[in-house]
């Protein structure tokens, strides 16, 4: 398994190299540091052309400069690289946790089902957090799931706060309170 994650790990470098070679093989040309009528500039053109035309057309439909189509390329294959090994990371702890629940029994199982209903809380609770610095909030088709996860703790806690003007507290309390009960839950259990 840990050489599956080194190769992950290599590959999502790759990706981000590759991304950043594009990117600057595209910045060369456009601001003319390497002329585009000569080989070598129509080389590098014709190597990032195909790669950042997607990301331009992209650019172009939300409004943006594609002139900076090389550089959102590497911050997004940066960013989908971190998800990549998150996820893997995630799946080879969540594979190890039910393999030792399995072997551990009933009080194994019930180990895993506090962790993994801890994770679950977790995960909806910061997605909701993070969305609604980008303006998603309880209607977005795509955050209703975490609202309906979280909203049980989160509002309880909302109503006893004082009001602190723009910033919410009440998810960062929530996260505590849910990280006291998990302690709670797997004292009492082990």
């Amino acid at each position: 398994m840990r050489e599956l994650h080194a190769a992950l790990r290599y590959l999502v470098f790759a990706g981000f190299v590759f991304s950043a070679l594009m990117a600057l093989a595209s910045w060369l040309v456009r601001s003319r540091r390497v002329s585009p009528m000569r080989g070598l500039g129509r080389t590098l053109r014709a190597a990032s052309d195909p790669v950042l035309r997607p990301v331009e057309r992209r650019l172009l439909r939300l409004g943006g400069n594609p002139v900076n189509a090389g550089w959102w390329l590497v911050i997004g294959v940066a960013v989908a690289g971190v998800a990549l090994l998150s996820l893997f990371d995630w799946a080879v702890r969540t594979f190890e946790w039910m393999y030792a629940a399995f072997t551990g029994g009933p009080r194994g199982i019930l180990v895993v089902l506090i962790v993994a209903a801890y994770n679950v809380l977790f995960a909806a609770l910061m997605l909701r957090v993070i969305a609604s610095w980008f303006g998603f909030f309880r209607y977005s088709r795509w955050m209703r799931p975490a609202y309906l996860l979280t909203d049980w703790l989160v509002e309880p806690i909302r109503r006893m706060l004082p009001p602190t003007g723009t910033i919410d507290f009440s998810p960062l309390a929530a996260l505590l309170a849910l990280w006291v009960l998990q302690k709670l839950l797997l004292s009492l259990v082990l």
